[in-house]
């Protein structure tokens, strides 16, 4: 029993080293860096460079390219790029696009000042808008090769490798930007754009341990044919239909923009809300932009352009399988669920950094507390998280971790009356992070047992952009929040938005359980 027990952690120890696992590990390095460079990094940069806060606040929609990239995955999945497709492959050819949409992206976020505002702000805003599209990209071709290039037996350790390679880019992207930022002279009340701008320089650098991996690995085994399903005809139809619809959608979204801010002010009164009446504005803005880009879709199907197939093959068919297995009320029970579940954690993280810096942190302390210490808590949590979904059963940790996120926030409110208290700082981030990685290592393996081994890629791209939708959507407006209601009961409000999801994982067990 020893020997076979001694002979299997070998093995396991070996896996770590197969050349698969190593490639998700540089994969995950190269999806981590772009996330913070829009999502936290940026808000500090903003800041320094005398932006408003709820503006900085507003900037986190850029992210929102992770929360539709379900929209343009078929399209990634099935669609051959000219020239890369034949001399890369299906995979590698759209990952080596997403790089280079990457890099270029930051590049262009670093030519920009944001302190000059304007014109200049908005170019920063459609730089961000390029990065966040172009990063989801990547993602979603990166799972889709994950999945096709071993076999289950490898897919956890490939999994774990990535979340390695991904947290280690998320602290290059957070702390070494920050550090790399007041190294090179910038900092609160000091603001100076060059250095900023050679800190993303240097990151868009990093990006080239991505470009090289895409380069050596092999391309993952197809079934034959597959890569040739429809002619070029029906490809370019496909992204005709696709750029026609966002294009309506730009549209609509921008021409509403004059009318939404009347109705926003009119609302506003009527409410004594200004900023739920901007929420619901804009959610009706959102709507609408869907609904224009839904009706165009269907009328240039009408004119035959288009393989109509290909579209319900392509969109349909996942929703259809998920629906068909767990029955139309578990369905939308599962969907709620990974809408709202991590509405907590994100909504506070969007703000977080700023937080941090009102209260006198300096971007040294942040980076090294919040970003480098907090680093390992959360790894620490994801292993723990792992260990007691195997142990206990995956819905158990996964209200636990739902339980202890809502919790943690509280501990913010008591930092707002600590102040610059170092101390407190690293007791709420231990606290925070390794409740994080428990339940978001809890969450991804939830996720992964409900998705469709006909449809993993296109599935999983539904869930994790699902997963962020709403979080993001509300988080935008934590800036405006903190400024009417303060911090305090900014914190409790994310606390308290997260006991809903309690009801729904205790809904979803039962309804699993009866499958």
């Amino acid at each position: 029993m020893n020997k076979q027990a001694n002979h299997d952690w070998k093995q396991a120890v070996q896996s770590f080293f197969h050349p698969r696992v190593v490639t998700m590990l540089f994969f995950g390095f190269s999806a981590g860096i772009p996330i913070l460079l829009i999502f936290s990094s940026l808000s500090l940069w903003l800041r320094e460079a005398g932006v408003e806060r709820s503006t900085v606040t507003f900037f986190s929609w850029a992210a929102l390219g992770y929360s539709f990239k379900f929209v343009w995955a078929p399209l990634v999945d099935r669609m051959p790029i000219p020239y890369l497709t034949n001399l890369f492959g299906r995979r590698r050819s759209w990952i080596l696009t997403a790089q280079a949409g990457v890099i270029c992206a930051i590049l262009w976020m670093a030519s920009t000042d944001p302190s000059s505002g304007g014109y200049h702000l908005t170019i920063m805003a459609v730089a961000a808008v390029m990065l966040g599209f172009s990063s989801a990209t990547q993602d979603i071709v990166i799972d889709a090769y994950r999945i096709e290039s071993a076999g289950t037996d490898l897919q956890g350790l490939m999994a774990s490798a990535y979340i390695a390679g991904y947290r280690t880019a998320m602290l290059v992207a957070g702390a070494g930007a920050l550090f790399l930022a007041e190294l090179f002279g910038s900092s609160k009340g000091n603001y100076n754009f060059t250095a900023w701008q050679s800190s993303y320089y240097i990151m868009a650098a990093f990006m080239l341990v991505g470009v090289a991996t895409a380069i050596l690995i092999p391309e993952p085994e197809t079934k034959s044919g597959e890569e040739k399903k429809y002619p070029p005809k029906d490809y370019l139809g496909f992204l005709f239909l696709f750029l026609i619809a966002a294009g309506g959608f730009i549209t609509a979204f921008y021409f509403s923009a004059g009318a939404a801010a009347s109705l926003k002010a009119t609302l506003g009164v009527w409410l004594g809300n200004l900023y739920l009446s901007g929420f619901l504005i804009e959610l009706v803005r959102l709507g609408a932009g869907i609904g224009v880009a839904a009706l165009i879709a269907k009328l240039v199907m009408l004119t035959g352009f288009v393989n109509r197939k290909m579209v319900v093959d392509s969109y349909i068919g996942p929703l259809a399988d998920f629906f068909k297995r767990y029955g139309v009320l578990a369905a939308w029970l599962l969907l709620a669920l990974i809408g709202l579940y991590r509405i907590s954690d994100i909504v506070l993280g969007v703000i977080s950094n700023v937080f941090y810096q009102d209260l006198g942190f300096t971007k040294t302390q942040i980076a090294s507390v919040v970003k480098t210490f907090g680093l390992f808590m959360t790894i620490a949590g994801g292993f723990l998280g792992g260990i007691l979904s195997i142990r206990y059963g995956v819905m158990k940790i996964l209200f636990a971790g739902a339980i202890l996120s809502s919790l943690t926030n509280l501990l913010f409110m008591a930092m707002v009356g600590s102040g610059h208290n170092i101390i407190m700082l690293y007791l709420v981030i231990s606290a925070d992070n390794l409740s994080a990685g428990l339940a978001s290592a809890a969450f991804v393996a939830f996720l992964s047992s409900l998705t469709s081994v006909r449809f993993t890629a296109i599935q999983y791209a539904i869930f994790s952009s699902l997963m962020t939708l709403i979080p993001k959507g509300f988080g935008g407006y934590s800036g405006a929040i903190v400024d009417n209601l303060g911090y305090s009961t900014f914190f409790l409000i994310t606390a308290l938005i997260g006991l809903p999801v309690l009801v729904l994982i205790w809904f979803c067990g039962k309804h699993l359980d009866r499958l």
